[in-house]
């Protein structure tokens, strides 16, 4: 089997990548902004260059993590996010199709709008920010190639090893709670997240693709735990046994420019995963036990 992992520097794609890896499984990674030593670098958007790549490697699965994951910075550039979210999933279902490998593409809690959770694979997205926005296209784009073997794989906040901790949404707050230079922080209390580690994600994906079964067109994959960012502050700095003084918490409704960011509670409905019968089931950890580990506490 050979497995081309897309976006392979990036969080999850780097855990994914090691997972194959460590599988024993022939597996490649391709990043463009920052392909290392060990990655080949290939800019998805440049649909000539990409269809070269994949032709030549002919995979049986590719794993597409490549995304503008940051809503910050999609807004900011929704040209770009449009290109990479949007539209280079749907090129790579059309090479699906022509090549016959299978595409898993990695979407978000974000397709939808926070406001009647639990969410099923078969419930009605409405992503309310452009990021949620421009992952929905690419889902819709996937799944409208006709004939072409896709898995649209939706999945909450991730954290887990990262280079820095600004890579991660969650790891990054471990910044805010280790400063104890007397700065303050205001931390959302409002909106409720899942936190689900990458390294439980790209095991799960390697067992998924030894899966002798047809597989579901749209899969979910998250922990259920609940915690608000402020509630992951305040497990951070228990850990490490420090003040949290500093951090206050925010549970106001977002207003403005933050109602279209902060979904209330994107619960992504596991049940149909898990009785897909994957070894090992979905394999998650559990955060604090996570975190203390990492830590040394």
């Amino acid at each position: 089997m050979k497995v081309a992992v897309t976006g392979a520097s990036g969080v999850l794609g780097t855990a994914v990548l090691r997972a194959f890896k460590e599988s024993d499984i022939n597996v490649i990674g391709l990043a463009n902004s920052r392909a290392g030593a060990d990655l080949v670098k290939l800019d998805l958007t440049n649909k000539e260059e990409t269809d070269a790549f994949f032709t030549s490697f002919k995979p049986d699965w590719v794993i597409h993590c490549a995304a503008e994951r940051r809503p910050d910075v999609a807004e900011k550039d929704p040209v770009g996010a449009q290109r990479l979210n949007g539209e280079v999933p749907g090129h790579l279902a059309s090479l699906a199709k022509f090549l016959r490998f299978k595409l898993v593409y990695i979407s978000t809690d974000y397709v939808f709008d926070g406001t009647s959770p639990p969410y099923t694979p078969s419930s009605k997205p409405n992503p309310l920010q452009l990021y949620g926005k421009s992952k929905r296209e690419g889902e819709l784009a996937v799944l409208g190639v006709d004939g072409a073997q896709v898995i649209v794989f939706r999945v909450p906040v991730l954290y887990g090893p990262a280079p820095q901790n600004s890579d991660s949404a969650i790891n990054v707050l471990l910044d805010v709670v280790q400063d104890q230079s007397g700065k303050t922080y205001t931390m959302d209390h409002y909106a409720t997240r899942y936190p689900t580690n990458v390294v439980d994600i790209a095991g799960f994906l390697v067992r998924l693709t030894g899966l002798k079964k047809a597989i579901p067109p749209i899969i979910h994959y998250s922990s259920d735990e609940p915690f608000t960012k402020y509630e992951i502050c305040l497990t951070f700095a228990k850990i490490l046994s420090i003040p949290h003084r500093h951090i206050m918490p925010d549970a106001e409704p977002p207003t403005g420019d933050g109602a279209t960011t902060r979904p209330r509670d994107c619960k992504l409905y596991t049940r149909e995963t898990e009785d897909l019968g994957v070894e090992g089931g979905l394999g998650l950890s559990l955060f604090e036990e996570w975190w203390a580990e990492k830590l040394g506490h």
